[in-house]
């Protein structure tokens, strides 16, 4: 972390560096001509001189040659190299004669060429720069007046002496006045090209770190902020598109990725509900045949051993083996069908069925016990049609029953009765007697949950028959459930009635299908 600290501390702006940049471009350029015009300026002036000399000998050897050193237009090209050139001419015949002199007092002009050429100093300053037959161009230095000169003096075709002179301090001035200029200039520059860079940067900037607090809110799982278009940069527009799609993108992974994880925790949930499920149940299955199982051994056992040998005992061990047999098969005959119904593989045949000649029939079914145990039941309700499995639904009915005979109590009396609501029709079954405590209503349809388990036992219940009827309950995409009155306990459940749409029989009929699929 400390080195990645170091290195962030040495990092600069983009805005820092190409101000950076530029303004060393120009700094540089700035020395670069100085130096330049300072190095090799004079010795580029010195050679155009010299060809201006040379060029100028050349124009007047010419007019030699064709004897015009006396025309015009002679004269009109020798003042036009000597004005513009600053070159001083001077033509002498071999006799001594001045044929041609840029000077007024062209005797005076004689002396100083003669004195340059030929003087008693003019070994130590003088060196030579262009030499031929013909004529030689001397770069001399006249330490008299501390100037420079470069001379031309030597002979044209016709015998004449020719001499041609001009200054070179003007070039060492007009470099010091460049130089200066120069550094006006480079300063000016210098300010001008970082007002221009920093501003030119700062729109380049702006976007660049737009999408650089846009790429750190994403690491921080935030995609709210979006790039906003209106750069003039094509590239930069383009990359805030792309970082634009790229958070959308990922906000849409996350999202995903968040939805899978949830679904995840909850398949572990019910997987974990599963296994406690499954514990659960194999805990409560050993418990309720280890009694019956118990039994079954011990009186076996005394039959074996003839503890006692009379007819009456014999068969009395015989009846508790075979009742405790038989209350052992409908546990599993109910566990089966529970299992089934849970799972899907019971296929949900909806008809349309008269409920009340459905509970007529279960209520003959259970006369006797209702007789035995002196209970008056109540049920007057008039003929009504609903829509289910009728084979299902009976066994509903019969769980309802066989709970309201067995717990009823008090004034030992049973009503079943119809609630008509809008398009279901609610059947309860209430019975007097005692109250289910309020902690064990919401337990009653677990399996093997028994709120009286003494009293339970007695009349053989194993605590399923409940979790059978919220099992069918479901199935039906109908509600189930129970409360409690101040006499007795309610028992109901919802069916379509006879207005059941022809949607539901279609889902009923998808439903069957899948369920007959998946069986096989």
């Amino acid at each position: 972390m400390k080195k990645k600290g170091m290195k962030h501390a040495h990092q600069r702006s983009i805005t820092t560096q190409i101000c950076m940049v530029i303004i060393g471009l120009v700094t540089g350029t700035v020395l670069l001509c100085w130096f330049l015009n300072t190095t090799f300026l004079e010795q580029y002036y010195s050679k155009m001189k010299t060809d201006q000399l040379v060029s100028g000998y050349d124009t007047v050897n010419r007019a030699a040659k064709k004897g015009n050193l006396s025309d015009d237009e002679l004269d009109v090209q020798l003042d036009r190299l000597c004005d513009n050139g600053n070159i001083e001419l001077l033509i002498i015949s071999s006799d001594g004669t001045v044929i041609r002199s840029t000077s007024n007092d062209s005797l005076n002009m004689i002396n100083r060429f003669m004195d340059v050429l030929f003087g008693a100093a003019s070994d130590k300053g003088r060196r030579e720069v262009v030499s031929t037959d013909s004529y030689s161009v001397l770069k001399v230095t006249d330490h008299r007046m501390s100037s420079e000169y470069l001379v031309l003096w030597g002979t044209l075709d016709d015998g004449n002496l020719v001499m041609m002179r001009t200054a070179l301090e003007s070039i060492r001035e007009s470099v010091n006045i460049a130089n200066r200029f120069l550094a006006y200039i480079g300063i000016c520059g210098i300010l001008l090209s970082t007002v221009i860079v920093v501003l030119v940067t700062q729109r380049i900037t702006r976007p660049i770190r737009q999408l650089t607090d846009i790429s750190h809110q994403m690491t921080e799982l935030d995609f709210t902020a979006k790039y906003e278009e209106g750069g003039s940069i094509k590239e930069i527009e383009q990359l805030g598109q792309y970082m634009n799609q790229l958070s959308e993108t990922l906000e849409r992974a996350i999202g995903e990725l968040k939805t899978a994880n949830n679904e995840l925790k909850s398949d572990i949930e019910k997987k974990e509900q599963i296994d406690e499920m499954r514990k659960e149940f194999l805990s409560n299955v050993s418990h309720e045949l280890k009694t019956p199982l118990a039994l079954i051994q011990g009186y076996a056992e005394g039959l074996q051993e003839c503890i006692n040998d009379d007819a009456e005992s014999r068969s009395f061990y015989c009846e508790v083996i075979m009742d405790e047999a038989g209350k052992m098969n409908q546990m599993v005959q109910k566990l089966l069908t529970l299992n089934h119904l849970e799972f899907g593989n019971d296929a949900v045949t909806i008809d349309r069925f008269d409920i009340t000649e459905l509970i007529r029939g279960v209520i003959e079914n259970s006369s006797l016990l209702l007789q035995q145990n002196e209970i008056e039941l109540v049920f007057d309700e008039a003929q009504a049609f609903v829509w289910g499995d009728e084979f299902q639904i009976e066994e509903v009915i019969t769980n309802y029953l066989s709970n309201a005979i067995h717990y009823a109590a008090g004034e030992k009396q049973i009503r079943i009765f119809y609630t008509y609501r809008e398009e279901v029709l609610r059947v309860s079954v209430f019975n007097t007697g005692s109250c289910i405590p309020q902690e064990d209503i919401d337990k009653i349809w677990e399996k093997f949950y028994k709120v009286d388990k003494a009293r339970t036992r007695e009349y053989g219940g194993s605590g399923i028959g409940l979790s059978i009827v919220k099992a069918i309950m479901e199935s039906h995409h109908r509600d189930c459930g129970v409360c409690n009155h101040p006499d007795g306990v309610e028992f109901w459940m919802e069916l379509d009635q006879n207005n059941y749409t022809k949607q539901a029989e279609a889902f009923a009929d998808v439903k069957n299908t899948v369920a007959r699929i998946e069986k096989k």
